[in-house]
């Protein structure tokens, strides 16, 4: 393993019956990044990262995570890593502070150690105030970053987090990432899945996933220039009963709707006429049409077309 990789991972697959979840998976996260892997419901986002966790044993391929295999090396790999699942083990009838300190214990964190990594915790994660208040009685925001905070306890090199945000309000969003940008601070590589593609462009690099399969990898500026077909931003009178006309014209490589505009991606530039001919042969007035920089949820559309094409 490269000593730049904090994950490195080889062809790694993972099958629950017929069901094929995650499938010849090649990635190296380097020490210090926040990589996004972002995918929608079922991509393959949690077995990902329960591999990582050596929680799953893989059907194929091969992973290390800050050096140890995910097959031979199972629970040295937890020593070094905070996992944090999409339903974090908070107990509820406990404190904010006794919550911490069963998970120092679990991790067998020394008296001596404890108080100002505690202290530490409750400090970026604005904690403090509420430490003894029952778990249960915080909000959805408060209890993710209570549950990040027990995560970090003993220190560990590696964050897994599977959507730490879902659900969550975009201020408590904010202030997540924020102290995710903390911890890359101290030289912590995190590994961040999410379905919120405005987060995705808060990482270093970013993984798009879909079906398990791994559609490209790049950082989020770079990513957004690498579409290789023109894009253009339609508005429509109405845009949602257009969009499925519009992405079966010859020509269109993808359509995507935001709110009353639609987002076009199309093979050629020189067809672009030919296209709005058809739109409006349609019935739909077209009262504006300008070339835009693609967002991040249109290169996934347009990366997602192409490998549903192969």
């Amino acid at each position: 393993m490269n000593n730049d990789s904090s994950i490195k991972i080889e062809g790694l697959s993972k099958s629950f019956g017929d069901v094929l979840a995650v499938d010849g998976l090649t990635l190296d996260i380097k020490k210090g990044e926040l990589f996004g892997l972002v995918g929608p419901d079922g991509a393959g986002k949690t077995t990902t990262l329960r591999l990582l966790a050596a929680i799953l044993e893989p059907s194929a391929g091969e992973a290390w995570v800050t050096g140890y295999s995910i097959k031979s090396d199972g629970e040295r790999i937890k020593e070094h890593i905070g996992y944090m699942p999409q339903r974090f083990g908070l107990y509820e009838d406990l404190t904010v502070i006794e919550n911490i300190n069963f998970y120092a214990d679990i991790y067998e964190v020394t008296k001596k150690e404890r108080a100002e990594r505690i202290e530490k915790l409750l400090g970026f994660s604005n904690l403090t105030p509420f430490k003894d208040r029952l778990a249960g009685k915080l909000s959805g925001g408060m209890k993710q970053k209570l549950g990040l905070a027990c995560a970090l306890i003993h220190t560990p090199k590696v964050l897994l987090l599977d959507e730490p945000t879902n659900g969550v309000d975009p201020v408590s969003r904010r202030d997540f990432w924020r102290i995710l940008y903390g911890l890359l601070k101290e030289g912590i590589t995190i590994l961040v899945s999410t379905a919120y593609l405005d987060e995705a462009e808060r990482s270093t690099r970013v993984g798009l996933i879909h079906k398990g399969k791994l559609l490209t990898t790049e950082e989020p500026d770079k990513l957004k220039k690498s579409l290789g077909y023109p894009m253009y931003e339609l508005w429509l009178d109405d845009a949602r009963s257009s969009s499925e006309f519009v992405s079966k014209i010859e020509g269109v490589v993808s359509v995507s709707i935001y709110g009353d505009k639609l987002h076009m991606a199309i093979a050629k530039r020189e067809s672009l006429d030919a296209i709005i001919a058809k739109i409006k042969s349609n019935g739909a007035e077209v009262k504006s049409l300008r070339e835009i920089l693609p967002s991040l949820e249109d290169i996934f559309i347009t990366r997602v077309n192409e490998y549903e094409r192969k």
